[in-house]
């Protein structure tokens, strides 16, 4: 089963989505919630792949001219900001951490320091934990 978004990780998305800089603590203040919370959210949504970046949003046309020419082949990497609804309820759609592969039903989840791995069945989590033991262990 993909995850499904609650009004903290909408709000969570929503702040983020204005202002990436935020802390913890201040992303917290404005959800009314605890700090933890907030980075367990931010952390479980990093895992499962919905958030891929926290990424700068230049404005070129600030900068002078050398500056701009030697920044300009970064412009085709920009990401464009998406005009997306997002609502609660949304489903994450997961992706197995070892094949790949969609995630349907309920993921199977190994869970490691602070980081959660999703997986499609028990075969690819076994898997995974073999190959990854000792980076596994060293987390624990």
């Amino acid at each position: 089963m993909p995850i499904k978004l609650d009004n903290i990780d909408i709000a969570l998305l929503e702040l983020l989505i204005q202002d990436g800089r935020k802390s913890f603590n201040q992303l917290a203040r404005e959800i009314k919630t605890s700090a933890p919370t907030v980075k367990a959210r931010y952390d479980r949504l990093v895992s499962a792949g919905l958030i891929r970046a926290v990424s700068v949003d230049l404005d070129v046309g600030k900068l002078e001219a050398k500056t701009g020419k030697r920044l300009e082949h970064l412009r085709g990497n920009v990401v464009k900001r998406h005009n997306v609804k997002i609502g609660k309820g949304m489903i994450i759609n997961l992706s197995c951490d070892y094949c790949k592969g969609q995630v349907s039903g309920k993921p199977h989840i190994l869970k490691f320091g602070t980081l959660e791995r999703f997986f499609c069945c028990t075969s690819c989590k076994s898997l995974y934990e073999e190959k990854y033991r000792s980076r596994i262990n060293s987390l624990k």
